[in-house]
């Protein structure tokens, strides 16, 4: 089957058709998710997939939006260039063992360890935040916890700090905001499954998405899409998935929603498994 991106609310409904609807790719007289598969093997427009998606998981064709699709509203966290502020400090840590489980971080980033109640679960792991200080601005990669900093704090890699503040100061006022990340411009979402996987137990990340994911769905046996439970950790884990190879839906924090199919299981927990679709700007 070949890999489409779809852009889609996430209400998933059953929406039944009548005699004359064109939706009803297959003939059955049911809009579902096998119309959805038939008219990608058909070879059917973007814009028709893009209709079928949106009637299909709400129920209704609710039009184009800024990024040509449309968006699961109850899933979008801020505004994207949301501006936040608060004190920044700097620490040693995050590239190895960080939180946010993302081992191996690239040396290539500056990290920087993100207060609980920005980071919510896990939410903005991997968030890549363009980080401003009385000297200067730099990028950064979410990939640890800072327990004791209070919401809009965040702890800055000890050799990134001085690039933004005096580091004599030890303590001083920041912002930031969520901005894309800058290797997922040419490549696509990739997957790094957890060690102990197998076929009855399943943990997986989803790593180079644009923003931050919010949520993550496998399609089941009857076409459904089933939510997976994420882990403060970063990883979401499941004892249902079965051996694959999956349709993942992925939902970032901006209620954008991506579709990828054919995504192997793996067992090998150094792997990184590279997707075939990525998020819009």
């Amino acid at each position: 089957m070949t890999a489409v991106s779809v852009l889609t609310c996430s209400c998933t409904v059953t929406a039944y058709a009548d005699e004359n609807i064109s939706l009803d790719v297959n003939g059955d007289q049911i809009v579902d998710v096998f119309d959805l598969v038939k008219a990608r093997q058909e070879g059917r427009s973007a814009e028709e997939l893009r209709t079928l998606s949106t009637f299909l998981l709400c129920g209704k064709y609710s039009g184009k939006t800024d990024n040509g699709g449309a968006i699961d509203e109850s899933c979008i966290l801020e505004p994207k260039g949301t501006i936040h502020t608060g004190e920044g400090t700097f620490y040693g840590g995050g590239y190895v063992g960080g939180c946010a489980m993302l081992d191996p971080v690239s040396t290539d980033y500056w990290i920087v360890a993100m207060n609980l109640a920005d980071y919510n679960d896990g939410q903005l792991a991997g968030a890549y935040l363009e980080v401003t200080g009385e000297l200067g601005t730099i990028n950064m990669l979410v990939t640890d916890l800072l327990p004791e900093g209070k919401k809009g704090d965040l702890d800055l890699y000890v050799d990134a700090f001085p690039l933004i503040a005096p580091v004599e100061k030890g303590r001083v006022p920041v912002s930031w905001k969520i901005v894309p990340l800058d290797t997922a411009e040419d490549a696509p979402v990739c997957y790094k499954y957890k060690e102990g996987t197998t076929e009855f137990w399943c943990g997986v990340q989803v790593r180079n998405h644009r923003y931050p994911i919010t949520k993550l769905e496998y399609m089941g046996e009857n076409g459904e899409f089933i939510e997976i439970k994420r882990r403060p950790y970063n990883y979401f884990e499941s004892m249902d998935m079965g051996k694959g190879p999956f349709t993942f839906r992925i939902t970032d924090i901006y209620g954008q929603v991506v579709i990828d199919e054919n995504i192997p299981l793996s067992t090998d927990d150094t792997k990184i498994i590279p997707g075939h679709v990525q998020f819009p700007e």
